[in-house]
């Protein structure tokens, strides 16, 4: 039974985690700014800092799931989570909801998809591909239901309740299934956690850690620029801004299929193929939306979608397809961690290309997918 329910348990908990952080502020920016006297654009600075803050401890979370455990190190992220929004949720003043959105970062660098995948590695090993998949599909409902349940908690009160409510999610339901149906590590000593955890020196930047970090990099600074600016960038396109809502909601949706796709037809293949399909869409989505006029301009929140989806997938596979499951906890840590820090960024070095041309931002955004198409070549797994 527990086994059977590992999946769910794991990708429940990222749906709320990535819900109640990446998604929260995209509804309740508004209003938290109004009730506080502050600016929505001071929250959203807070949210870079909650960015940056993941990033410091993404490194130190690795090395406590190799010495305690994925298990421990997620529940506590709930808790971590709670704590962030409980902050939020009784703010009295603007410094008091931007330390609390900052705080988020403590969950963001412990709490998402790099811990659950680790779970799963050091559980069924080489065998943890399929898991990882279902994990980020239900994990990437997070901004599909995300947003009209904050919407819904929004109206049925205010943003104290959604954020309050979000809260309740994290300690009353994640943390206890977390706790108990989330196995301890494996007792053989297999899959990803190794008993000389205690040496995390013995872990070398070469060529393909440097190859893969770099890939991920740029596909995190990628997505976090178009889910910062995709509706400005549809309404450069020509579109009315319901339109760009409502066509920024397939970046969404495609993803979902994409995750769906790899869980169903891609799974036999070799993650590098998936990658390298993944880094073409958002360059052939924003070449068909820049040439083409009127709803071809849809095609870019769908590439842009399909190929999020698949570097989702492919940042928890292909680690262990290139390593195996030996230390992967502190080694995808370690390779996501430059991403983290670009992630902060992405929002304001976007803006200011945007600011020249819908254009220039774009060929921006296609031509670092094509340098990851090229940082794919000779990435073979370790002999």
């Amino acid at each position: 039974m527990r086994n059977r329910l590992l999946v769910p348990t794991l990708g429940l908990g990222q749906m709320v985690a990535f819900a109640s952080s990446y998604y929260l502020l995209g509804v309740l920016a508004d209003p938290m700014a109004r009730a506080t006297g502050g600016q929505p654009a001071d929250l959203f600075a807070a949210l870079s800092a909650a960015f940056l803050l993941s990033a410091v401890l993404t490194p130190f979370a690795g090395r406590a799931i190799e010495r305690r455990g994925g298990r421990t190190v997620l529940a506590s992220a709930h808790v971590a989570f709670a704590v962030a929004l409980l902050v939020m949720c009784t703010a009295g003043s603007p410094i008091q909801l931007w330390l609390g959105i900052t705080l988020l970062g403590v969950g963001m660098g412990s709490g998402l998809y790099g811990t659950a995948f680790a779970i799963l590695v050091d559980l069924r090993g080489t065998e943890a591909r399929r898991g990882i998949t279902a994990v980020s599909l239900i994990g990437a409902l997070g901004g599909g239901l995300g947003w009209p349940i904050s919407r819904a908690l929004l109206e049925a009160g205010d943003w104290r309740l959604a954020c309050g409510s979000w809260a309740l999610a994290h300690l009353l339901l994640c943390t206890p299934l977390t706790l108990a149906l989330v196995p301890r590590r494996r007792k053989d000593g297999g899959g990803g956690i190794s008993t000389e955890a205690a040496k995390p020196d013995r872990i070398v930047w070469d060529r393909r850690m440097f190859q893969i970090a770099g890939l991920f990099a740029g596909a995190w600074l990628v997505s976090t620029a178009m889910a910062a600016h995709l509706p400005r960038i549809l309404a450069g396109l020509g579109m009315t801004a319901t339109e760009a809502a409502w066509a920024a909601g397939l970046m969404a949706i495609s993803a979902i299929v994409a995750r769906v796709v790899d869980l169903v037809v891609l799974q036999k293949s070799h993650p590098l193929t998936t990658v390298r399909i993944a880094c073409l869409l958002h360059p052939a989505g924003a070449f068909a939306a820049l040439i083409g006029a009127g709803k071809a301009v849809v095609l870019l929140p769908i590439g842009q979608g399909l190929g999020n989806g698949l570097l989702s997938v492919a940042s928890g596979v292909l680690p262990l397809q290139i390593y195996g499951p030996d230390r992967y906890a502190v080694r995808q840590a370690m390779a996501l961690t430059p991403a983290r820090y670009l992630q902060a960024v992405a929002p304001a070095a976007f803006a200011l290309a945007l600011d020249a041309s819908v254009a220039t931002t774009l060929a921006l955004s296609s031509t670092i997918c094509l340098a990851m198409l090229l940082l794919t070549l000779r990435l073979t797994p370790k002999a």
